[in-house]
Protein backbone atom coordinates (compact mmCIF):
# COMPACT_ATOMS: atom_id res chain seq x y z
CA UNK A 1 0.00 0.00 0.00
CA UNK A 2 0.86 3.80 -0.91
CA UNK A 3 2.08 5.19 2.28
CA UNK A 4 3.74 8.22 0.51
CA UNK A 5 -0.01 10.35 0.60
CA UNK A 6 -1.77 11.61 3.86
CA UNK A 7 -4.31 9.16 4.26
CA UNK A 8 -6.28 11.44 6.62
CA UNK A 9 -9.81 11.19 5.47
CA UNK A 10 -12.03 13.88 5.93
CA UNK A 11 -15.84 14.31 5.53
CA UNK A 12 -16.96 14.60 1.88
CA UNK A 13 -18.37 17.86 1.69
CA UNK A 14 -14.93 19.23 2.73
CA UNK A 15 -14.33 19.29 -1.15
CA UNK A 16 -16.16 22.33 -1.63
CA UNK A 17 -13.36 23.96 0.88
CA UNK A 18 -10.12 22.41 -1.50
CA UNK A 19 -9.99 25.29 -4.01
CA UNK A 20 -8.87 29.01 -4.01
CA UNK A 21 -12.13 30.56 -2.96
CA UNK A 22 -12.03 32.74 -6.62
CA UNK A 23 -11.21 29.61 -8.57
CA UNK A 24 -13.52 28.39 -10.64
CA UNK A 25 -15.20 25.13 -9.60
CA UNK A 26 -17.89 24.35 -12.11
CA UNK A 27 -18.81 25.40 -15.39
CA UNK A 28 -22.48 24.59 -16.76
CA UNK A 29 -25.28 25.96 -18.41
CA UNK A 30 -25.97 28.28 -15.96
CA UNK A 31 -22.41 29.93 -16.37
CA UNK A 32 -19.47 29.35 -14.02
CA UNK A 33 -19.40 29.17 -10.56
CA UNK A 34 -15.73 29.40 -8.09
CA UNK A 35 -14.75 27.86 -5.13
CA UNK A 36 -16.98 30.43 -2.90
CA UNK A 37 -19.84 29.68 -4.36
CA UNK A 38 -19.69 26.60 -4.47
CA UNK A 39 -19.35 26.15 -0.66
CA UNK A 40 -22.37 28.29 -0.61
CA UNK A 41 -24.68 25.86 -2.41
CA UNK A 42 -23.51 23.17 -0.79
CA UNK A 43 -24.52 24.64 2.25
CA UNK A 44 -27.74 26.03 1.16
CA UNK A 45 -28.74 22.85 -0.10
CA UNK A 46 -27.90 21.08 2.80
CA UNK A 47 -29.77 23.18 4.72
CA UNK A 48 -33.05 22.66 2.60
CA UNK A 49 -32.81 18.96 2.75
CA UNK A 50 -32.61 19.15 6.61
CA UNK A 51 -36.04 21.03 6.32
CA UNK A 52 -37.19 18.32 4.33
CA UNK A 53 -37.34 16.29 7.64
CA UNK A 54 -34.81 14.12 6.73
CA UNK A 55 -33.02 12.32 10.16
CA UNK A 56 -29.56 12.03 9.86
CA UNK A 57 -28.58 8.34 8.11
CA UNK A 58 -31.83 8.84 5.99
CA UNK A 59 -31.38 7.82 2.36
CA UNK A 60 -32.18 10.75 -0.26
CA UNK A 61 -31.91 9.32 -4.50
CA UNK A 62 -31.02 11.39 -6.81
CA UNK A 63 -32.76 10.89 -10.41
CA UNK A 64 -30.94 13.66 -12.81
CA UNK A 65 -29.22 14.62 -15.54
CA UNK A 66 -25.98 16.36 -15.41
CA UNK A 67 -27.30 19.55 -13.57
CA UNK A 68 -25.59 22.17 -11.44
CA UNK A 69 -28.31 20.23 -8.43
CA UNK A 70 -26.80 16.18 -9.72
CA UNK A 71 -23.22 17.90 -8.70
CA UNK A 72 -24.15 19.57 -5.59
CA UNK A 73 -26.61 16.50 -4.30
CA UNK A 74 -23.47 14.26 -3.11
CA UNK A 75 -21.74 17.11 -0.97
CA UNK A 76 -24.74 18.40 0.24
CA UNK A 77 -26.00 15.38 1.63
CA UNK A 78 -23.27 14.40 3.38
CA UNK A 79 -23.23 17.81 5.07
CA UNK A 80 -26.28 17.10 6.39
CA UNK A 81 -25.84 13.81 7.63
CA UNK A 82 -27.73 11.65 5.05
CA UNK A 83 -26.71 8.55 2.66
CA UNK A 84 -26.98 9.81 -1.09
CA UNK A 85 -28.15 7.41 -3.74
CA UNK A 86 -27.81 8.54 -6.90
CA UNK A 87 -30.05 6.88 -9.83
CA UNK A 88 -29.20 6.54 -13.22
CA UNK A 89 -30.92 8.64 -15.75
CA UNK A 90 -31.10 6.05 -18.36
CA UNK A 91 -32.75 3.32 -15.66
CA UNK A 92 -36.59 3.16 -16.44
CA UNK A 93 -39.41 3.50 -13.49
CA UNK A 94 -39.39 -0.49 -12.39
CA UNK A 95 -34.97 -0.03 -12.18
CA UNK A 96 -35.66 3.29 -9.97
CA UNK A 97 -38.22 1.86 -7.65
CA UNK A 98 -36.21 -1.32 -6.78
CA UNK A 99 -33.66 0.98 -5.76
CA UNK A 100 -36.00 3.32 -3.91
CA UNK A 101 -37.60 -0.13 -2.38
CA UNK A 102 -34.20 -1.63 -1.32
CA UNK A 103 -32.37 1.35 -0.26
CA UNK A 104 -35.39 2.96 1.38
CA UNK A 105 -34.75 6.09 0.16
CA UNK A 106 -37.00 8.55 1.93
CA UNK A 107 -36.75 11.45 -0.59
CA UNK A 108 -36.37 11.25 -4.55
CA UNK A 109 -35.44 14.40 -6.43
CA UNK A 110 -35.68 14.05 -9.99
CA UNK A 111 -36.57 16.01 -13.29
CA UNK A 112 -40.68 17.00 -13.42
CA UNK A 113 -40.97 14.31 -16.85
CA UNK A 114 -38.86 11.84 -14.53
CA UNK A 115 -41.04 11.70 -12.31
CA UNK A 116 -44.03 11.71 -14.52
CA UNK A 117 -43.24 8.36 -15.67
CA UNK A 118 -43.45 6.89 -12.13
CA UNK A 119 -46.75 4.31 -11.96
CA UNK A 120 -48.43 3.59 -8.44
CA UNK A 121 -46.59 1.32 -6.43
CA UNK A 122 -43.09 2.70 -7.95
CA UNK A 123 -42.20 4.75 -4.80
CA UNK A 124 -42.67 3.63 -1.14
CA UNK A 125 -44.96 5.00 0.41
CA UNK A 126 -42.76 7.16 2.90
CA UNK A 127 -40.50 8.00 0.14
CA UNK A 128 -41.48 11.45 -1.15
CA UNK A 129 -40.58 12.58 -4.40
CA UNK A 130 -39.88 16.29 -5.07
CA UNK A 131 -39.30 17.78 -8.57
CA UNK A 132 -35.65 19.17 -9.41
CA UNK A 133 -36.79 22.69 -9.27
CA UNK A 134 -37.97 23.22 -5.65
CA UNK A 135 -34.37 22.38 -4.40
CA UNK A 136 -32.94 25.61 -2.96
CA UNK A 137 -29.02 26.43 -4.06
CA UNK A 138 -28.99 29.83 -1.90
CA UNK A 139 -30.24 30.78 1.18
CA UNK A 140 -28.50 30.62 4.67
CA UNK A 141 -26.34 27.63 4.70
CA UNK A 142 -24.61 24.74 6.95
CA UNK A 143 -21.42 24.92 8.01
CA UNK A 144 -18.96 21.92 6.88
CA UNK A 145 -19.93 18.76 8.68
CA UNK A 146 -17.97 17.40 11.34
CA UNK A 147 -18.78 13.79 10.42
CA UNK A 148 -17.14 10.75 11.22
CA UNK A 149 -14.97 9.62 7.73
CA UNK A 150 -16.09 6.17 8.43
CA UNK A 151 -20.01 6.85 8.93
CA UNK A 152 -22.06 5.27 5.38
CA UNK A 153 -21.96 8.25 3.09
CA UNK A 154 -23.49 7.18 -0.07
CA UNK A 155 -24.91 3.83 -2.04
CA UNK A 156 -24.14 2.94 -5.34
CA UNK A 157 -25.95 0.70 -7.58
CA UNK A 158 -24.64 -1.54 -9.60
CA UNK A 159 -26.02 -1.12 -13.48
CA UNK A 160 -28.22 -4.89 -13.06
CA UNK A 161 -26.00 -5.80 -16.23
CA UNK A 162 -25.60 -9.51 -14.18
CA UNK A 163 -29.01 -9.54 -11.98
CA UNK A 164 -30.96 -7.33 -9.52
CA UNK A 165 -28.66 -4.26 -9.09
CA UNK A 166 -27.11 -4.58 -5.76
CA UNK A 167 -26.09 -1.21 -3.73
CA UNK A 168 -22.51 -0.68 -2.50
CA UNK A 169 -21.77 0.85 0.71
CA UNK A 170 -19.06 3.81 0.64
CA UNK A 171 -17.96 5.83 3.64
CA UNK A 172 -16.71 9.22 3.53
CA UNK A 173 -13.24 7.85 3.78
CA UNK A 174 -13.57 5.72 0.89
CA UNK A 175 -14.56 8.46 -1.16
CA UNK A 176 -11.96 11.20 -0.02
CA UNK A 177 -9.42 8.87 -0.37
CA UNK A 178 -10.13 8.00 -3.93
CA UNK A 179 -10.29 11.48 -4.94
CA UNK A 180 -6.59 12.32 -2.97
CA UNK A 181 -5.36 9.18 -5.43
CA UNK A 182 -6.55 9.97 -9.12
CA UNK A 183 -5.79 13.60 -8.12
CA UNK A 184 -2.31 12.29 -7.75
CA UNK A 185 -1.49 9.91 -10.09
CA UNK A 186 -3.34 12.14 -12.88
CA UNK A 187 -1.29 14.95 -11.86
CA UNK A 188 -4.26 17.21 -12.11
CA UNK A 189 -3.84 20.64 -11.39
CA UNK A 190 -6.11 23.45 -10.05
CA UNK A 191 -5.98 25.35 -14.00
CA UNK A 192 -7.36 21.88 -15.24
CA UNK A 193 -10.91 21.20 -16.32
CA UNK A 194 -12.74 18.00 -16.64
CA UNK A 195 -15.21 17.25 -19.23
CA UNK A 196 -17.63 15.01 -16.95
CA UNK A 197 -19.48 12.72 -19.56
CA UNK A 198 -19.31 9.37 -17.04
CA UNK A 199 -22.44 9.44 -15.13
CA UNK A 200 -22.39 10.21 -11.88
CA UNK A 201 -23.95 6.84 -10.32
CA UNK A 202 -20.99 5.28 -11.60
CA UNK A 203 -18.13 5.55 -9.00
CA UNK A 204 -15.85 7.09 -11.00
CA UNK A 205 -18.35 9.39 -12.43
CA UNK A 206 -18.47 10.66 -9.37
CA UNK A 207 -14.96 10.35 -8.90
CA UNK A 208 -14.59 13.01 -11.72
CA UNK A 209 -16.22 15.69 -9.36
CA UNK A 210 -14.13 14.86 -6.58
CA UNK A 211 -10.74 14.02 -7.83
CA UNK A 212 -11.41 17.89 -9.77
CA UNK A 213 -12.28 19.54 -6.59
CA UNK A 214 -9.60 18.06 -4.48
CA UNK A 215 -7.10 19.41 -6.67
CA UNK A 216 -8.74 22.51 -6.83
CA UNK A 217 -9.54 22.07 -10.50
CA UNK A 218 -12.36 22.68 -12.73
CA UNK A 219 -15.19 20.34 -14.00
CA UNK A 220 -17.61 20.70 -16.52
CA UNK A 221 -20.60 18.02 -16.35
CA UNK A 222 -21.73 17.45 -19.95
CA UNK A 223 -24.13 15.18 -21.00
CA UNK A 224 -23.66 14.32 -25.00
CA UNK A 225 -25.86 12.36 -27.78
CA UNK A 226 -23.35 11.02 -30.25
CA UNK A 227 -20.09 11.41 -29.85
CA UNK A 228 -19.09 14.21 -31.85
CA UNK A 229 -20.86 16.40 -29.49
CA UNK A 230 -17.78 15.43 -27.03
CA UNK A 231 -15.50 16.83 -29.77
CA UNK A 232 -17.24 20.35 -29.46
CA UNK A 233 -17.27 20.21 -25.76
CA UNK A 234 -13.59 19.76 -25.62
CA UNK A 235 -13.50 22.93 -28.09
CA UNK A 236 -15.74 24.84 -26.61
CA UNK A 237 -14.36 24.10 -22.93
CA UNK A 238 -11.24 23.69 -23.21
CA UNK A 239 -10.88 20.62 -21.66
CA UNK A 240 -7.82 18.85 -20.62
CA UNK A 241 -9.08 15.67 -19.08
CA UNK A 242 -11.62 13.31 -20.21
CA UNK A 243 -12.59 9.59 -18.87
CA UNK A 244 -14.11 7.48 -20.18
CA UNK A 245 -14.87 3.78 -21.29
CA UNK A 246 -13.53 1.38 -23.60
CA UNK A 247 -17.04 1.48 -25.76
CA UNK A 248 -17.00 5.50 -25.65
CA UNK A 249 -13.02 5.44 -26.41
CA UNK A 250 -13.86 3.14 -29.82
CA UNK A 251 -16.57 6.05 -31.04
CA UNK A 252 -14.16 8.78 -30.24
CA UNK A 253 -11.43 6.78 -32.52
CA UNK A 254 -14.03 6.43 -34.94
CA UNK A 255 -14.62 10.30 -35.68
CA UNK A 256 -12.42 13.21 -37.19
CA UNK A 257 -10.31 15.00 -34.23
CA UNK A 258 -8.54 18.27 -35.77
CA UNK A 259 -5.51 18.07 -34.22
CA UNK A 260 -5.65 21.93 -32.67
CA UNK A 261 -8.74 20.21 -30.22
CA UNK A 262 -7.34 16.83 -29.69
CA UNK A 263 -4.16 18.69 -28.75
CA UNK A 264 -6.33 20.52 -25.88
CA UNK A 265 -6.81 17.23 -24.49
CA UNK A 266 -3.46 16.41 -21.96
CA UNK A 267 -5.05 13.11 -19.69
CA UNK A 268 -7.14 10.28 -21.19
CA UNK A 269 -8.56 8.04 -18.00
CA UNK A 270 -9.76 4.37 -18.85
CA UNK A 271 -12.34 2.65 -16.77
CA UNK A 272 -15.21 0.26 -16.98
CA UNK A 273 -13.50 -2.63 -18.93
CA UNK A 274 -10.11 -3.35 -21.13
CA UNK A 275 -8.89 -2.04 -23.38
CA UNK A 276 -8.03 -4.07 -26.02
CA UNK A 277 -4.16 -2.93 -27.97
CA UNK A 278 -5.62 -1.95 -31.30
CA UNK A 279 -7.74 0.54 -29.10
CA UNK A 280 -5.08 1.35 -27.19
CA UNK A 281 -2.66 1.99 -30.43
CA UNK A 282 -6.30 3.88 -32.22
CA UNK A 283 -6.08 6.56 -28.57
CA UNK A 284 -2.37 7.12 -28.91
CA UNK A 285 -2.53 8.10 -32.58
CA UNK A 286 -6.04 10.38 -32.23
CA UNK A 287 -4.48 11.84 -28.98
CA UNK A 288 -0.36 11.93 -29.42
CA UNK A 289 -0.41 14.34 -26.62
CA UNK A 290 -2.06 12.29 -24.01
CA UNK A 291 -1.29 10.61 -21.42
CA UNK A 292 -3.37 7.84 -21.55
CA UNK A 293 -3.92 5.96 -18.21
CA UNK A 294 -5.46 2.66 -18.62
CA UNK A 295 -7.04 1.50 -15.30
CA UNK A 296 -8.85 -1.75 -13.58
CA UNK A 297 -11.12 -1.33 -10.74
CA UNK A 298 -14.24 -2.54 -9.22
CA UNK A 299 -17.23 -0.52 -7.28
CA UNK A 300 -16.35 -2.76 -4.33
CA UNK A 301 -12.73 -0.95 -3.92
CA UNK A 302 -13.08 1.95 -6.15
CA UNK A 303 -9.94 1.73 -8.30
CA UNK A 304 -7.11 -0.96 -7.93
CA UNK A 305 -4.86 -0.53 -10.35
CA UNK A 306 -2.91 2.02 -13.09
CA UNK A 307 -0.65 1.80 -15.93
CA UNK A 308 2.22 4.54 -15.97
CA UNK A 309 1.57 6.53 -19.34
CA UNK A 310 4.94 6.45 -19.93
CA UNK A 311 4.86 2.34 -20.47
CA UNK A 312 1.56 2.21 -22.63
CA UNK A 313 3.08 2.08 -25.62
CA UNK A 314 5.58 -0.67 -24.78
CA UNK A 315 3.31 -2.75 -22.14
CA UNK A 316 -0.59 -2.00 -24.07
CA UNK A 317 -2.39 -5.13 -22.27
CA UNK A 318 -1.27 -4.31 -18.92
CA UNK A 319 -3.13 -2.75 -16.23
CA UNK A 320 -0.30 -1.60 -14.37
CA UNK A 321 0.63 -1.63 -10.63
CA UNK A 322 -1.79 -0.92 -7.15
CA UNK A 323 -2.80 3.26 -6.87
CA UNK A 324 -2.34 5.35 -3.71
CA UNK A 325 -3.84 3.86 -0.58
CA UNK A 326 -4.62 0.53 -2.41
CA UNK A 327 -2.56 -3.20 -1.28
CA UNK A 328 -3.14 -5.44 -4.49
CA UNK A 329 -2.61 -9.27 -4.10
CA UNK A 330 -2.90 -12.14 -6.24
CA UNK A 331 -4.33 -15.03 -4.54
CA UNK A 332 -3.32 -18.69 -6.38
CA UNK A 333 -6.28 -21.48 -6.51
CA UNK A 334 -4.06 -22.68 -2.69
CA UNK A 335 -4.63 -19.35 -1.13
CA UNK A 336 -1.05 -18.56 -1.37
CA UNK A 337 0.52 -15.74 -3.40
CA UNK A 338 0.84 -16.53 -6.96
CA UNK A 339 4.11 -16.51 -8.28
CA UNK A 340 4.91 -14.16 -11.26
CA UNK A 341 3.43 -15.71 -14.58
CA UNK A 342 1.11 -17.76 -12.54
CA UNK A 343 -2.47 -17.05 -12.67
CA UNK A 344 -4.68 -15.96 -9.71
CA UNK A 345 -7.48 -13.61 -8.10
CA UNK A 346 -7.07 -10.12 -7.54
CA UNK A 347 -7.46 -9.26 -4.10
CA UNK A 348 -8.11 -5.68 -3.20
CA UNK A 349 -7.34 -4.16 0.64
CA UNK A 350 -6.85 -0.97 2.33
CA UNK A 351 -9.06 1.82 2.80
CA UNK A 352 -10.58 1.87 -0.38
CA UNK A 353 -12.80 -1.18 0.13
CA UNK A 354 -16.33 -0.37 0.58
CA UNK A 355 -18.06 -0.92 3.61
CA UNK A 356 -20.31 -4.03 2.09
CA UNK A 357 -23.74 -4.07 0.13
CA UNK A 358 -26.66 -2.73 1.74
CA UNK A 359 -28.93 -5.17 4.06
CA UNK A 360 -27.02 -8.26 1.88
CA UNK A 361 -25.01 -9.80 4.46
CA UNK A 362 -25.39 -13.08 2.10
CA UNK A 363 -23.77 -11.42 -0.67
CA UNK A 364 -21.18 -9.19 1.10
CA UNK A 365 -20.00 -12.32 2.86
CA UNK A 366 -18.94 -13.82 -0.51
CA UNK A 367 -17.25 -10.79 -1.66
CA UNK A 368 -15.85 -9.09 1.12
CA UNK A 369 -13.43 -11.40 3.60
CA UNK A 370 -10.20 -11.48 5.48
CA UNK A 371 -7.26 -10.37 3.63
CA UNK A 372 -4.88 -13.58 2.32
CA UNK A 373 -2.51 -13.83 5.53
CA UNK A 374 0.62 -12.76 3.32
CA UNK A 375 -1.43 -9.00 3.20
CA UNK A 376 0.82 -6.10 4.50
CA UNK A 377 -2.49 -4.26 5.55
CA UNK A 378 -4.48 -6.78 6.54
CA UNK A 379 -8.53 -6.08 7.71
CA UNK A 380 -11.15 -6.79 5.19
CA UNK A 381 -10.10 -7.06 1.99
CA UNK A 382 -12.72 -7.54 -1.68
CA UNK A 383 -11.71 -10.46 -3.61
CA UNK A 384 -12.97 -9.34 -6.99
CA UNK A 385 -13.51 -13.04 -8.75
CA UNK A 386 -11.00 -11.68 -11.73
CA UNK A 387 -8.04 -13.70 -12.35
CA UNK A 388 -4.92 -11.73 -13.41
CA UNK A 389 -1.41 -12.59 -14.26
CA UNK A 390 1.79 -10.73 -12.18
CA UNK A 391 5.32 -10.63 -14.46
CA UNK A 392 8.35 -10.31 -12.65
CA UNK A 393 8.29 -7.12 -12.45
CA UNK A 394 4.92 -6.38 -10.83
CA UNK A 395 2.83 -5.46 -13.98
CA UNK A 396 -0.65 -7.22 -13.71
CA UNK A 397 -2.57 -8.15 -16.94
CA UNK A 398 -6.01 -8.89 -17.07
CA UNK A 399 -7.09 -12.57 -17.82
CA UNK A 400 -10.59 -12.60 -17.26
CA UNK A 401 -13.52 -13.09 -14.86
CA UNK A 402 -13.87 -16.29 -13.14
CA UNK A 403 -18.35 -16.53 -13.55
CA UNK A 404 -17.77 -15.40 -17.50
CA UNK A 405 -14.99 -18.27 -18.33
CA UNK A 406 -16.23 -20.71 -20.94
CA UNK A 407 -15.65 -23.95 -19.89
CA UNK A 408 -15.14 -25.99 -23.37
CA UNK A 409 -14.07 -29.82 -24.28
CA UNK A 410 -12.28 -29.55 -20.80
CA UNK A 411 -10.57 -26.27 -21.43
CA UNK A 412 -11.25 -23.10 -19.36
CA UNK A 413 -11.11 -20.27 -21.79
CA UNK A 414 -11.25 -16.03 -21.27
CA UNK A 415 -14.23 -14.50 -23.24
CA UNK A 416 -11.49 -11.80 -23.25
CA UNK A 417 -8.62 -13.46 -25.02
CA UNK A 418 -11.11 -14.08 -28.12
CA UNK A 419 -12.31 -10.75 -27.93
CA UNK A 420 -8.91 -9.22 -28.16
CA UNK A 421 -8.50 -11.40 -31.41
CA UNK A 422 -11.11 -10.41 -33.22
CA UNK A 423 -10.92 -6.73 -32.67
CA UNK A 424 -6.99 -7.05 -33.42
CA UNK A 425 -8.05 -8.54 -36.82
CA UNK A 426 -9.55 -5.44 -37.67
CA UNK A 427 -13.12 -6.43 -39.04
CA UNK A 428 -14.56 -5.33 -36.00
CA UNK A 429 -13.88 -2.56 -33.21
CA UNK A 430 -15.92 -4.64 -30.95
CA UNK A 431 -17.17 -8.13 -29.83
CA UNK A 432 -18.72 -10.26 -26.88
CA UNK A 433 -17.71 -13.57 -26.53
CA UNK A 434 -19.25 -16.57 -24.39
CA UNK A 435 -20.68 -20.09 -23.69
CA UNK A 436 -23.81 -22.20 -24.49
CA UNK A 437 -24.87 -25.15 -23.59
CA UNK A 438 -23.18 -27.87 -25.93
CA UNK A 439 -23.80 -31.58 -25.53
CA UNK A 440 -20.14 -32.56 -26.78
CA UNK A 441 -17.97 -29.60 -25.51
CA UNK A 442 -19.45 -28.85 -22.62
CA UNK A 443 -20.05 -25.13 -23.85
CA UNK A 444 -19.97 -23.78 -27.46
CA UNK A 445 -18.39 -20.12 -28.23
CA UNK A 446 -20.30 -17.70 -29.71
CA UNK A 447 -19.00 -14.29 -30.85
CA UNK A 448 -20.91 -11.00 -31.37
CA UNK A 449 -19.40 -8.90 -33.07
CA UNK A 450 -20.02 -5.18 -34.17
CA UNK A 451 -20.32 -4.57 -37.86
CA UNK A 452 -21.47 -5.17 -41.60
CA UNK A 453 -21.06 -9.14 -42.43
CA UNK A 454 -20.36 -8.88 -45.95
CA UNK A 455 -16.63 -10.48 -46.57
CA UNK A 456 -15.38 -9.11 -43.22
CA UNK A 457 -17.27 -12.51 -41.72
CA UNK A 458 -14.74 -14.79 -44.37
CA UNK A 459 -11.56 -12.67 -43.12
CA UNK A 460 -12.62 -12.39 -39.67
CA UNK A 461 -12.79 -16.25 -39.41
CA UNK A 462 -9.51 -16.53 -41.28
CA UNK A 463 -8.01 -14.76 -38.80
CA UNK A 464 -9.16 -16.35 -35.68
CA UNK A 465 -8.51 -19.63 -36.99
CA UNK A 466 -4.88 -18.81 -37.93
CA UNK A 467 -4.46 -17.24 -34.30
CA UNK A 468 -6.36 -19.23 -32.17
CA UNK A 469 -6.36 -23.37 -31.11
CA UNK A 470 -9.19 -25.14 -32.48
CA UNK A 471 -10.40 -25.04 -29.02
CA UNK A 472 -11.03 -21.45 -29.24
CA UNK A 473 -12.64 -21.39 -32.42
CA UNK A 474 -16.30 -19.57 -32.40
CA UNK A 475 -19.37 -21.83 -33.08
CA UNK A 476 -20.78 -19.02 -34.89
CA UNK A 477 -20.30 -14.77 -34.93
CA UNK A 478 -23.36 -13.41 -34.74
CA UNK A 479 -22.73 -9.76 -36.62
CA UNK A 480 -24.81 -6.58 -35.42
CA UNK A 481 -24.93 -3.00 -36.57
CA UNK A 482 -25.31 -2.35 -33.14
CA UNK A 483 -24.30 -3.81 -29.57
CA UNK A 484 -26.69 -3.46 -26.25
CA UNK A 485 -25.16 -1.31 -23.60
CA UNK A 486 -25.95 -0.97 -20.16
CA UNK A 487 -27.01 2.62 -18.35
CA UNK A 488 -23.33 3.36 -17.41
CA UNK A 489 -21.74 2.96 -21.61
CA UNK A 490 -20.39 -0.64 -21.20
CA UNK A 491 -21.73 -3.37 -23.60
CA UNK A 492 -24.57 -5.42 -21.68
CA UNK A 493 -23.28 -8.73 -21.71
CA UNK A 494 -26.60 -10.14 -20.02
CA UNK A 495 -28.21 -9.07 -23.22
CA UNK A 496 -26.04 -9.74 -25.41
CA UNK A 497 -26.30 -13.59 -24.16
CA UNK A 498 -30.12 -13.51 -23.92
CA UNK A 499 -30.22 -12.13 -27.22
CA UNK A 500 -28.17 -14.77 -29.27
CA UNK A 501 -27.24 -17.42 -26.90
CA UNK A 502 -30.72 -18.99 -26.60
Amino acid sequence: MTKTLNPDPRPLDHLALRGAPDAVALIDKQGELDFAGLEAAVGALAAWLRRRGLEPGDRVASWLNKTRLACLMPLAAARAGLVHVPVNPLLKRAQVGHILADSRARLLIGGQSRLGTLEEGDVPKDCTPVPEGDAALEGQGLPPSEADPDDLAAILYTSGSTGRPKGVMLSHANMWLGAVSVAHYLGTEPGDRTLCVLPFSFDYGQNQLFSSWYAGASVVPFDYLMPRDVTKAVRRHDATILAGVPPLWVQLTEIDWPGEIAGKLRVLTNSGGKMPVPLVQALRATFPNAALHSMYGLTEAFRSTTLDPALIDRMPDSIGKAIPFAEIMVVASGGGEADPGEAGELVHAGPLVALGYWQDPDRTALRFKPAPGFSDYGGMAVWSGDTVVRDEHGYLRFVGRDDAMIKSAGNRISPSEIEDAAIESGFTAEACAFGVPDERLGQAIILVVRGERGDADVGLKRFLKAELPNFMQPREIVWQEELPRNPNGKLDRTEIERKWGA
